[in-house]
C-alpha cells in the first residue's frame, strides 16, 4: 500500500470530518471540529485499506 493513498484519504477524512460541526454551527476551531478531524482522519485510515484491499 502506498504511503500517498493513506494520506490521501487521511486529508479527505479530516476535512471532512472537521467541516460537518460546522454545518451545525460550530466554529472552525472548536472541540468539536478538532475532534471531527481527528474521527475523520481515523476513518480515512480505514478507508484507505478497505480501498487496498478491493482494488
Amino acid at each position: 500500500m502506498s504511503k500517498g493513498l493513506i494520506y490521501l484519504f487521511i486529508t479527505v477524512g479530516g476535512i471532512i470530518g472537521s467541516y460537518i460541526p460546522v454545518l451545525f454551527g460550530a466554529s472552525g476551531l472548536s472541540f468539536w471540529s478538532i475532534l471531527g478531524g481527528t474521527v475523520g482522519g481515523i476513518a480515512g485510515i480505514f478507508a484507505a485499506i478497505k480501498f487496498n484491499n478491493n482494488f
